[in-house]
């Protein structure tokens, strides 16, 4: 025997060769379709019986196997049954005729035949026969299962007939020498009397009946057979005869202890009868059971016909320790053989299959190693496929996956050996699939980014290099793709530089004709290879979702309601909610993103190859809000690092959108990278919230961008800077062009100014608008300009601590601005000896042109389109960067009183700190001309001012803390009424600026308190009229003049009384005043005047007369008598104005 059935299992020895083959021409599929339905019929149960017949369905089977049919039985072709198609009668007599050639070729051990003939009608086919069977078409065939049992229960006929013969054979000791096929010539010659050849006959016909009884279904009378044929063939040494007992005891105990089959096939068999049903407890019982024959059945002839009512139920049956032990033996004795390798083969395959029911999966390892180096003929390619393919097969049962792995692998490189002229690729292919668990891969990448790799991986390499060439000698380069891509992906850490690159060139070769995708392959088994995203080409190391710029960033407009009240727990802690909250921070953004607005993912990125990496197509996958993502093609250097990429993308619709991965087209292998799969990357979350558009606003002015950029303390940036130079006291124009980029209108603008980091201290309105104009062009359409005009006013402190001029006594200034003054001017230098000794203090105080800087921010909160109706903001920051030059000074100011008590000159030192020429003024007064450097002193008239409108300072404790405050505020309000009353102007005529200049930080206590009106309003009236100034009340010589002394008493508290004596003098313009004019002017009363108390806003007036005796000027003097009254006020309080009283001849009246 020549060709080993690797299918062999231990039960096949009970059950009837049936050899089904096709006669003529008969479809393929039409001939498998009823070889199934024959197979089917495998089980029969005999009429009368408790037997059951196993049957065993081949379509081939080598005609040289069937000549060890006496060895063992189930190797006989007991039946045949042939299939063909005669569609006329004519042909008929040929079909049948090859219907008894096709019997010849078995002929010598078939039982019985049959000839199933489909498609022909008429005389013929309605003939009733036992051989053949008619049938209209395939699909008219109902009775052919019952067909195939009537011809089962012939071949039992048959079967029990012959098992009979060999029982009752009498023919005294010529009992025939059953041989296998190259036994026939060693026996040539043989003495056929001799005791031992005797002996051979009968152990030989013993175990040929044992057969015969297990086919038959006599499970126990086989045992008793098999047990007496060792016994034989043991004392004569018959060992390939006596391994075949053994193993056929063997088989029997097999099918007792294992009813439902070693053969690992889907079902079971059904029980052999209750008698073993009924034992099934001792199946399994160790330790061998002691063979127990009753010698009386035994004949002369060595066969008793009734044996099995004699021996008992089970006895002879071994335990399932011993199985093993005699398949160990059995096989020892086929291996004297050398014909009989097959014989061995197929026993040791037998014997693993029930090791591994067993679980014995290292001695179940033995006899496969033993099975591997069994030495065959010469087999054919296919041969040496199907016995790999076994040893696989039986390695995986026995769990040895690896070795399963290794011989399946050997099995496919056969498929495509180089002796084959056709080689079988995709046989190949499939077995190289099947090797895979074996050694720890699966074509799902998933499965190797869950901790360590498992596996060889130079075994796993060489194994996916097979399967990518198996690929490309089928034809199919999307399976070369994929089985490249996973090398690369999965493998990628034990590739050397040079695999490296080797493998990225062939997978560019190949994804040139057939580029990589994302779609699952399916291959015609049915078989789902997965995608495989390149997560490592390049390796994303953190993903972190951008924030908008500052200015495009969505702001919620506050409600009256706290926003978060609802979101607060009343409980302290609580650790589902610390759980909640920790999910939260991985997955929640706490920013928002803007529908239509372009949005911003950075990835750091690493590309780990050793040559630069292209990847193309690169950009985001997201659910939840339509999205349009804008791909972006990068190239990182070999093995670069970290890296930024920034992928954007703009949001269509409102919403939670989630970021979910990446995608990325790299050597032509489209991927999607999802962040699930990626257990190493870094977050700051993936979720966040898109709400509805607003527009877009763009801002340019009429100044030049800045090179100074802003930065406040809120954090904020500054979208354009923009900068200005102007003089102190300059003010210029900064117009604004708003824009509107966006598609959504702008409806709602806001616009504030903040100053930032300047300690200098501003004087007026520093940014001043109206932005009612602006309004106007509102709401401002996409793609309009809308105008907006910002007045930039800047009034630091004109002050200076140098002291340039002297006193005011010192000759040579020129003091402009008084009626009297000479009209000369002198430029006036410094004074050396006044200068600071220290020099830096001296470059400080002396540096007229040092640049002073002034930073704001103006701030324009915009709003429109469903984001405003949502009550989303936005807000664009313009920053404006001002650098003010000093143009005049007041180095020094004080004051001079006037001939009115209501009037005082403010004498004020002015320096040109410009370089230019320059012109100051003041209200009613002339032009000054400065030249560059000059310094003068002008003097301006002014009127004194009530400040007893102003707050007070707090003198209660309790407000003493912003006492220092209100006093700040007092002095600002005074400094801006005399700033608004002297309005002084300068101008650079060659430059044609102008502004204005301020003396509120020039200003002092004392100066304040000279320029102060003094609550009590002192009036003298002579002859009613008002002495003050310069006037002069004219009267005549005789005439008495009424003179009136009034009070106002403009403080808070009640003054008085006061006492005023009157002093007449005449000034003789030499410095002389004569006081001694009693007989020039007397009083009509006292010349003491006596005022009564007078409360807070009422006034007293008291009333006398003059009399003047001569002509001449005269002037009064008052003093106030030293009493409590006068004393507790101040000197400015008790001033009284001049009173020249000038005294004529009367007229004398006209003469009719």
């Amino acid at each position: 025997m020549s060709v080993p059935d690797y299918m062999q299992c231990a039960e096949d020895h009970q059950t009837l060769l049936v050899v089904v083959q096709p006669v003529g021409i008969v479809p393929e599929e039409s001939f498998f379709r009823i070889y199934k339905r024959i197979s089917a019929v495998s089980q029969v149960n005999v009429r009368d019986s408790q037997r059951v017949l196993y049957i065993r369905y081949r379509h081939h089977y080598p005609p040289e196997n069937n000549e060890w049919g006496d060895f063992q039985t189930h190797r006989k072709v007991v039946g045949l049954i042939t299939i063909t198609e005669c569609s006329s009668a004519k042909e008929w007599p040929q079909t049948f005729e090859k219907f008894h050639l096709q019997k010849e070729m078995y002929g010598s051990t078939l039982y019985d035949s049959r000839l199933f003939v489909f498609g022909l009608h008429g005389e013929i086919a309605e003939q009733p026969r036992t051989d053949v069977a008619f049938y209209p078409s395939y699909d008219e065939c109902e009775t052919v299962e019952k067909r195939i049992e009537d011809f089962i229960e012939s071949l039992f006929i048959v079967l029990e007939s012959k098992r009979l013969d060999r029982a009752t054979d009498k023919s005294g000791d010529k009992i025939p020498l059953l041989c296998v096929p190259f036994e026939k010539k060693d026996f040539v010659g043989l003495d056929t009397d001799s005791r031992h050849y005797k002996k051979r006959c009968q152990g030989r016909m013993r175990k040929h009946v044992g057969d015969l009884c297990l086919q038959a279904g006599m499970l126990q009378d086989s045992l008793v057979h098999y047990h007496m044929a060792v016994e034989l063939l043991r004392s004569v040494n018959d060992f390939l005869w006596l391994g075949a007992a053994l193993e056929g005891l063997c088989s029997a105990s097999v099918i007792y202890h294992y009813p439902g089959g070693t053969g690992g096939k889907v079902g079971s068999r059904r029980a052999q009868g209750g008698s073993l049903s009924a034992e099934a407890g001792n199946r399994h019982r160790p330790g061998a059971q002691e063979v127990l024959i009753d010698p009386g059945a035994l004949t002369s002839n060595g066969i008793n016909a009734d044996t099995s009512a004699e021996i008992g139920r089970a006895k002879n049956c071994l335990s399932p320790e011993d199985i093993i032990e005699k398949y160990k033996e059995a096989i020892s004795y086929y291996g004297k053989y050398k014909n009989a390798g097959v014989i061995e083969l197929e026993a040791c395959v037998k014997a693993v299959r029930v090791l591994a029911m067993q679980k014995r999966s290292m001695e179940a390892s033995e006899f496969l190693q033993n099975a591997v180096y069994i030495n065959l003929r010469q087999l054919s390619e296919e041969e040496k496929i199907q016995r790999y393919s076994i040893l696989s097969e039986l390695y995986e049962r026995i769990g040895f996956h690896r070795k399963s792995a290794f011989f399946k692998r050997i099995a496919a490189m056969q498929c495509a050996a180089p002796s084959i002229p056709e080689p079988g690729w995709r046989a190949c292919y499939k077995l190289l699939l099947e090797t895979l668990p074996g050694y720890s891969l699966s074509l799902d990448p998933q499965d190797f980014s869950k901790g360590t790799h498992r596996g060889w991986a130079a075994v796993q390499m060489r194994l996916l290099h097979e399967l990518v060439y198996a690929s490309r000698r089928m034809g199919n380069p999307a399976l070369c793709v994929r089985h490249l891509s996973f090398l690369l992906q999965t493998m990628l850490d034990f590739l050397s530089d040079q695999e490296k690159k080797d493998v990225t060139q062939s997978l560019e070769s190949y994804t040139a004709k057939c580029p990589g995708t994302m779609e699952v392959i399916t291959l015609p088994d049915g078989l789902k290879l997965p995608p495989v995203p390149f997560t490592k080409l390049p390796i994303v190391k953190s993903v972190k979702l951008l924030n908008l710029p500052t200015s495009l960033r969505p702001h919620k407009m506050k409600s009256l309601l706290g926003q978060n009240v609802s979101t607060k727990s009343p409980f302290i802690y609580s650790p589902i909610i610390a759980h909640s909250r920790g999910e939260e921070r991985n997955k929640k953004i706490d920013f928002q993103w803007v529908q239509g607005d372009v949005c911003e993912v950075q990835l750091m990125v690493y590309n780990p190859m050793p040559f630069e990496l292209r990847v193309e197509n690169m950009g985001l996958l997201t659910t939840g809000v339509e999205f349009e993502s804008l791909p972006a093609a990068l190239s990182l250097p070999a093995e670069s690092g970290l890296y930024p990429v920034t992928l954007v993308g703009v949001p269509q619709t409102t919403g939670q959108i989630t970021v979910n991965g990446y995608h990325t087209s790299v050597f032509g292998v489209f991927s999607d990278c999802l962040l699930d799969n990626l257990p190493g990357v870094k977050t700051n979350g993936c979720t966040v919230e898109v709400i509805p558009a607003l527009p877009r606003l763009q801002i340019s002015t009429s100044l030049p961008r800045s090179a100074h950029t802003l930065q406040p303390s809120s954090g904020d940036e500054i979208s354009t800077n923009v900068s200005v130079q102007l003089y102190n006291g300059e003010t210029q124009q900064l117009i604004i062009k708003l824009e509107n980029i966006g598609t959504e209108p702008l409806e709602k603008l806001e616009v504030t100014a903040k100053t930032v980091n300047t300690k200098e201290k501003l004087y007026g309105d520093f940014l001043s608008w109206n932005l009612e104009d602006t309004l106007c062009q509102f709401p401002l359409k996409p793609g309009k300009i809308a105008t907006f005009v910002v007045n930039i006013k800047v009034k630091l402190d004109f002050s200076c601590q140098e002291n340039l001029l002297q006193d005011l006594s010192d000759d040579g200034i020129s003091v402009s601005g008084l009626p009297l003054s000479s009209p000369f001017r002198q430029v006036v230098k410094p004074r050396v000896e006044t200068k600071p000794l220290n020099p830096q203090e001296s470059s400080k105080v002396g540096d007229f042109s040092h640049v002073k800087t002034l930073e704001a921010i103006l701030n324009f909160k915009y709003s429109g389109g469903p984001g405003h109706a949502e009550g989303y903001y936005r807000n664009l920051a313009l920053g404006l960067h001002v650098e003010v030059e000093p143009s005049v000074f007041f180095t020094r100011i004080s004051t001079l009183p006037a001939t009115s008590t209501r009037q005082c000159h403010l004498l004020l030192d002015v320096f040109n700190s410009t370089e230019h020429e320059l012109t100051i003024s003041a209200r009613n007064n002339e032009d000054l001309i400065l030249h560059a450097g000059e310094c003068q002193r002008m003097a301006i008239q002014v009127d004194k001012f009530n400040f007893e409108s102003f707050p007070e300072s707090p003198t209660d404790g309790a407000q003493s803390v912003n006492a220092k405050q209100l006093e700040e505020e007092r002095q600002q309000a005074r400094g801006l009424e005399i700033n608004s009353k002297l309005d002084i102007c300068w101008k650079i005529p060659s430059l044609k600026r102008e502004g204005e200049a301020s003396v509120e930080g020039v200003l002092n206590q004392l100066v304040l308190e000279n320029l102060q009106l003094a609550p009590l309003q002192w009036d003298i009236l002579v002859d009613g009229k008002v002495c003050d100034c310069d006037a002069v009340v004219t009267c005549q010589v005789g005439d008495p003049v009424p003179l009136q002394v009034k009070l106002t008493n403009w403080s808070k508290h009640s003054v008085g009384p006061f006492a005023l004596t009157m002093m007449p003098y005449q000034d003789y313009q030499n410095g002389v005043h004569n006081y001694e004019l009693q007989d020039a002017i007397t009083f009509v009363g006292s010349n003491t005047f006596h005022i009564d108390t007078v409360k807070p806003t009422k006034d007293s007036v008291y009333f006398g007369a003059l009399l003047f005796l001569y002509t001449g000027d005269f002037y009064l003097n008052i003093k106030f008598h030293e009493d409590s009254s006068s004393r507790e006020l101040p000197l400015s309080w008790l001033c009284l104005p001049s009173v020249h009283i000038r005294a004529t001849e009367p007229v004398a009246p006209a003469q009719l």
